[in-house]
């Protein structure tokens, strides 16, 4: 507190001596004291910016505000990220990391300026973009103590769920529909479908792990309403990939907590409500994803629109890419397909990272991923080892049709797995400061 204090008085003699400069010095006292409270209570404010990522609240100020507020909401989130992920490093410690995707994305940045960068794209342009894109792993470079990854863990699980209730309250005041109608209604919370979707994922995963570290019912329970919220969003390729791991972990994986009676009882019964689900499809063909099982929608995204301009962006430069950034200018943000569709983001990151590092850029991030997960998942007990093997093979098929390295459901998956790896890594120092 005396930093505060200090500065408290600073800013009354300035106010004295120079009122013009008050302001300025409040905000800076403002700044200060988050800072502090931000250094004395870090697992807090990591956990509350995570749930606040998970709210996806740059499409609500986009809906709200103005387009205009999309782009900005998205950096200060993901600089606020890193902000926290430098205050974690420096009260428990850092970690090399040397296989972590970031610096692969570090790596393409660099060959990109030597390359040359895609027309349009300025070294500034490429400097924010590779920001972006390391940011969400900013928090696997910490060696954070067991008690934030357990708050992590937790608060993972909730992040949807506090989306959706934000949601809803926005559309008890009639400020904001908390679904909206494409190709059948689909559940939005406070931003979009597809991002609910992605920020609904690691929830998922995180409520697998959680049951197959402890077994409790509520956690069973938490898993299974995060599940059925899924379904209403109606994001097929998502659904895909968490009835593939839960499946998957179901029936080949065993945990003490998680008997294999129990898991079984689960497959009977997803077995048994499969039929009843088709059955009922006509009477819930207004929910999205039963509309699809009733019409003959083969491509509600525009990808058939997007995926040419990439892929002659890509052969112009096929082996080293275009530079990290190259993909947010393929496709002109006030271009006619932006306007129809909404978006300039390529939706399959093998094209979009073919586009930014070429062939050989395209296949380092995916062996450097695999190396990545393959050696921080073995120090795992094994079935959270299987589980998170299976989250990132399920993640490698969710990349073909979607944005899932650089929207901010990612910044909530990579802290999730932060947190998941760090019951494999080294024992720490210190760790009797919790906040």
């Amino acid at each position: 507190m005396v930093p505060l204090v200090i500065s408290s008085i600073a800013a009354l003699a300035l106010a004295w001596a120079a009122p013009a400069l008050f302001w300025i010095a409040l905000a800076g006292i403002v700044a200060l004291a988050v800072l502090f409270l931000a250094a004395r209570h870090t697992t807090v404010f990591c956990i509350g910016w995570l749930l606040i990522t998970g709210m996806s609240l740059e499409m609500t100020l986009s809906d709200l505000v103005g387009p205009e507020a999309f782009q900005p909401t998205i950096a200060v989130i993901k600089a606020v990220g890193i902000g926290l992920a430098a205050i974690s490093a420096l009260r428990w410690g850092m970690r090399v990391d040397g296989a972590n995707p970031a610096w692969c994305f570090a790596a393409l940045a660099l060959a990109g300026l030597a390359h040359g960068l895609y027309p349009g794209l300025t070294p500034a342009d490429s400097a924010r973009s590779l920001i972006g894109s390391i940011a969400p792993f900013a928090f696997c470079f910490v060696r954070v103590p067991p008690h934030w990854a357990q708050g992590i863990l937790r608060s993972t699980r909730w992040c949807p769920v506090i989306a959706v209730l934000g949601g809803m309250v926005l559309a008890a005041a009639a400020i904001r529909p908390l679904f909206i109608d494409s190709g059948g209604l689909r559940l939005a919370g406070l931003g979009h479908p597809a991002f609910l979707a992605g920020v609904r994922l690691p929830a998922i995963y995180a409520g697998l792990i959680s049951v197959y570290r402890d077994g409790k019912p509520r956690d069973l329970a938490l898993l299974g309403i995060n599940l059925l919220l899924l379904v209403l969003t109606g994001a097929r390729g998502p659904l895909l990939c968490a009835i593939g791991v839960i499946g998957l972990s179901l029936i080949f994986i065993s945990s003490p907590a998680f008997s294999a009676r129990r898991r079984f009882v689960l497959l009977l019964a997803a077995a048994a409500l499969a039929p009843l689900l088709l059955v009922l499809s006509d009477d819930l063909a207004s929910v999205r994803l039963f509309n699809l099982l009733n019409t003959d929608l083969s491509n509600l995204s525009g990808r058939e629109m997007l995926w040419p301009a990439f892929e002659a962006a890509a052969s112009g430069s096929p082996w080293f890419g275009w530079g990290i950034g190259a993909g947010n200018v393929i496709i002109p943000p006030d271009g006619p397909v932006a306007h129809l569709l909404h978006t300039w983001a390529a939706h399959n990151e093998y094209l979009r990272m073919e586009v930014e590092g070429g062939q050989i850029g395209r296949a380092m991030l995916v062996g450097t991923f695999t190396i990545w997960v393959w050696r921080r998942t073995v120090p795992l007990p094994r079935p959270e080892r299987l589980v998170m093997r299976l989250v990132f093979v399920a993640f490698a098929g969710h990349a073909f049709t979607d944005n899932v390295l650089i929207s901010t459901p990612a910044c909530v998956l990579f802290i999730f797995t932060a947190a998941v790896f760090a019951a494999g890594q080294e024992s720490l120092p210190d760790s009797r400061n919790m906040a």
